[in-house]
């Protein structure tokens, strides 16, 4: 098997229970590669996990203010390999390379067994300019299922906007017609920054009947 990244051969190591299991894991990215990427250390805000602080940050005092109680989990930092990863899964829509962190991501939202699944939708626009939802994608590949509940008005991408742009976005998520909420929720996106687009639906979904909303990214 090659890495998806540098198509580098990974070399498959046996174990005594793979073997008795008759099972190997699937990898999809070698050493080399997995060592550029940056887990999130034990010192890190209680609430979101921005790294560097050991009380709540400034991001998630606001988010209080505004009734929003901040319960997120991510796994990874935003450092120049994550970029360069999103770069080429996300806008040049390379969508194999979905399956990078099925193996990790997985055994994260195993850790969330009593809690349905709905990641952030895109616009129709930029689904069919796409051609995927990046964060479905991601899901996806570790054999999790998500919950369609969710819609999206066109607007133009978080990426472009700047921090007070991001925090003064109108919302322009909706709940689907139609559709039952689950009473536990984790609500899933690619990359937390200041937790705008997340938090926001987070309490659109608990103004819906939700009574347990978590928050989780790949990367914060």
């Amino acid at each position: 098997m090659k890495c998806l990244l540098c198509g580098q051969t990974i070399k498959i190591v046996l174990t005594f229970s793979s073997l008795l299991l008759l099972r190997i894991d699937d990898s999809y990215l070698c050493s080399d590669c997995d060592f550029t990427f940056e887990r999130i250390r034990e010192e890190h805000c209680p609430n979101c996990m921005k790294i560097g602080l050991s009380t709540k940050c400034q991001d998630c005092q606001f988010w209080c203010k505004e009734g929003v109680e901040v319960s997120h989990r991510a796994i990874f930092t935003y450092n120049q390999a994550m970029k360069d990863f999103f770069s080429r899964y996300k806008f040049d829509g390379d969508f194999l390379l979905r399956k990078v962190f099925a193996s990790v991501l997985s055994e994260e939202l195993k850790k969330y067994k009593e809690y349905q699944f709905v990641v952030i939708p895109l616009s129709p626009e930029r689904l069919l300019d796409r051609g995927f939802n990046q964060v479905e994608g991601l899901v996806q590949a570790t054999g999790f299922a998500c919950l369609d509940l969710l819609d999206k008005r066109e607007e133009r991408a978080s990426s472009s906007k700047n921090r007070s742009e991001r925090l003064g976005t109108e919302l322009p998520f909706f709940i689907k017609s139609g559709v039952t909420i689950p009473k536990k929720i984790l609500l899933i996106d690619d990359i937390y920054t200041t937790g705008t687009t997340i938090n926001r639906v987070k309490k659109l979904l608990e103004e819906a009947g939700a009574e347990d909303v978590k928050t989780f990214s790949l990367v914060r």
